[in-house]
């Protein structure tokens, strides 16, 4: 990109000198050699003017020699054509200075211009033939001719003055393009940097360019970008972690009641039946473990295709509620359901009834003892919101972003006898995103936890 920016650079000042060296050319060319022009014209018509009916005498053509010596113009005059190459034995452009052409047109009473190079002289010349009439027909010509001057001479008083207004004009320009590089340059090697960083995995780095422009528009997505590397790379660390947890506590138990098992380590064989409970506990776990894993990463990279079907979404919740009526007995939770029972949605049942499982599982999980849960199901126009209610723990505000995340739990401390997978929210989420709809939770210490799904209503002929 730098060579190309330099390339163009330096194509505009090739371009402006070209511009400037065809301009003088032109100047050149139309004012000095026009105004000569029109000046040998005006003198030649003005002085043949005086002789039309009279006769070239030798008075006529000395007052015309007079006129040639205090002028600044060189004037022949001849009495015949032939005569005009005696006084002027120059070729003009290496051609006689007269050919046929010329000589019909003056023949005519025309003038003739005549300008080109004379190698005697060394110089260009401008110059014009004009015939003399008398009361007979011509009586001559007068040829009147100035060398011209170089284009270095004509300008000769300008030159200087372009020297330093291009010199200025040179510098000034230098002074913005080397400006304007390293404006535009420098975030570019800084983010050229750091990029190398962030692909060695630091992503720390920021660029601080205080511009609003598109370089600091490129800034800021570079700096957005790290950042979002940085979150992930702290995510994938924690999510490591997590999982090294989630698998080393199961395998552990499975590991040592094994060894005690084989070692026969016990001292009664209900010691021993629950050795193989234990095992077979945290077999399951691993197993659920895996298969959440393996669900959600389906869910998240749309793999899973959904089962739709019309759903009567009140009676799911029922059911669903019903699994959970040992537990509501066991913590003395009071249930409260205001559902209407008409709602009718298209979606897939088992996925539908997964999340209400979670919710309210985790509902009850995190009530404390003799608590309220309160669920209610109501249709706003043509959306299902579902909203479930504990007054238990409270969530904190910086926590409840980051529930849905793989292996996340409010519970730091990862009580077992509360703490699932930490994946379940995380397949409610994505169920809820598949049906096309939303998945918020609110918690604060006076109301409680409230978790609120919005789902489309109807079927699709309906809804379109």
């Amino acid at each position: 990109m730098s060579k190309k920016i330099l390339i163009v650079l330096l194509s505009s000042v090739a371009f402006t000198i070209l511009f400037s060296f065809f301009f003088i050319h032109f100047l050149y060319s139309k004012l000095y050699i026009s105004s000569i022009e029109e000046s040998i014209i005006y003198q030649g018509k003005r002085t043949a003017a005086h002789y039309h009916y009279g006769e070239l005498s030798d008075e006529i053509i000395e007052k015309i020699q007079w006129y040639n010596i205090v002028s600044e113009y060189e004037i022949i005059v001849v009495d015949h054509l032939d005569d005009l190459s005696s006084y002027f034995p120059y070729k003009i452009n290496y051609e006689n200075l007269i050919d046929d052409t010329d000589q019909k047109k003056l023949e005519k009473g025309a003038h003739v211009l005549k300008e080109g190079y004379v190698e005697e002289l060394n110089r260009e010349i401008l110059g014009a033939i004009f015939p003399i009439k008398g009361e007979t027909g011509l009586i001559g010509f007068i040829y009147i001719y100035v060398p011209l001057a170089a284009i270095q001479d004509v300008f000769r008083e300008s030159i200087p003055l372009l020297i330093v207004v291009g010199t200025i004009f040179f510098f000034i320009l230098f002074l913005v393009i080397n400006r304007t590089w390293n404006s535009l340059f420098d975030p570019m090697r800084q983010l050229q940097k750091l990029s190398s960083e962030v692909s060695k995995g630091n992503f720390s780095n920021r660029i601080v360019t205080g511009r609003t422009d598109e370089i600091g528009q490129l800034a800021d997505a570079f700096n957005a970008m790290s950042l979002s590397l940085e979150e992930q790379e702290k995510r994938k660390k924690e999510f490591t972690s997590n999982i090294v947890h989630e698998l080393r506590t199961p395998l552990t138990y499975i590991g040592g009641y094994t060894h005690a098992l084989k070692e026969k380590i016990y001292s009664s064989p209900e010691e021993a039946e629950g050795y193989l409970t234990t095992i077979e506990k945290e077999t399951t776990r691993l197993n659920k473990l895996i298969n959440d894993l393996v669900e959600l990463n389906h869910l998240q990279e749309d793999l899973y295709i959904l089962d739709e079907e019309p759903i009567v979404i009140a009676q799911i919740i029922f059911d669903t509620v019903d699994l959970f009526m040992i537990r509501f007995e066991e913590k003395k939770l009071k249930l409260q359901i205001d559902i209407d029972e008409e709602i009718i949605m298209l979606g897939d049942p088992q996925r539908i009834q997964q999340v209400f499982y979670n919710v309210i599982d985790n509902a009850i999980k995190y009530s404390t003892d003799n608590g309220i849960i309160k669920i209610t199901l109501k249709q706003q126009s043509k959306e299902i919101e579902l909203q479930v209610v504990n007054r238990g723990i409270h969530i904190q505000k910086e926590d409840i972003s980051r529930i849905g995340e793989r292996f996340f739990r409010t519970d730091k401390a990862r009580n077992r006898t509360t703490g699932g997978t930490g994946l379940g929210l995380s397949i409610v989420k994505e169920i809820v995103r598949l049906h096309g709809g939303t998945f918020s939770i609110q918690s604060d210490q006076v109301s409680g936890t409230t978790v609120t799904i919005c789902l489309k209503a109807g079927m699709h002929d309906e809804i379109n």
